[in-house]
């Protein structure tokens, strides 16, 4: 059932980056596990994405204290974006204890590429959250 959920969570993905300079998107569990990636990125180095970008994540809401207003305490970690000298990587919530990562070149439309990420999340938020589909099966033990 886990295959046919990454398979779902796949096809979003791949909507993500249909829009030029975009490249590959992952999404990942807050402790670094692979949970769905597009289709152009290899599974062994999507794992390998999903485990470096949960740390940047953590590193990035460690500083949050950095960013504080004395009159708001409270400042969530909302994204995280990487720049390097040909893309950037857009890193950004996507529920609970998930993260969704996009890659891109460095002439891609910044505000598409986020926009894109947050109605992907909002679709995404759906499908992480709906009951597991059951396969008509209901007996217990093994089969």
């Amino acid at each position: 059932m886990m295959d046919h959920m990454n398979k779902e969570l796949g096809w979003m993905l791949d909507e993500v980056v249909k829009m030029p300079e975009a490249r590959h998107a992952i999404l990942l569990s807050a402790d670094g596990m692979l949970r769905a990636h597009s289709q152009g990125i290899h599974r062994d180095e999507a794992e390998r994405q999903a485990a470096a970008l949960s740390g940047l994540q953590s590193i990035s809401r460690s500083t949050s204290d950095f960013c504080t207003h004395p009159q708001h305490q409270d400042t969530p970690w909302r994204q995280t974006l990487v720049e390097f000298a040909h893309g950037y990587v857009f890193l950004i919530a996507a529920g609970p204890g998930a993260y969704l990562a996009v890659s891109a070149g460095e002439n891609v439309d910044m505000e598409a590429v986020t926009y894109r990420m947050q109605k992907t999340v909002d679709r995404l938020g759906k499908e992480l959250t709906s009951p597991p589909r059951q396969d008509g099966w209901q007996g217990t033990g093994p089969a």
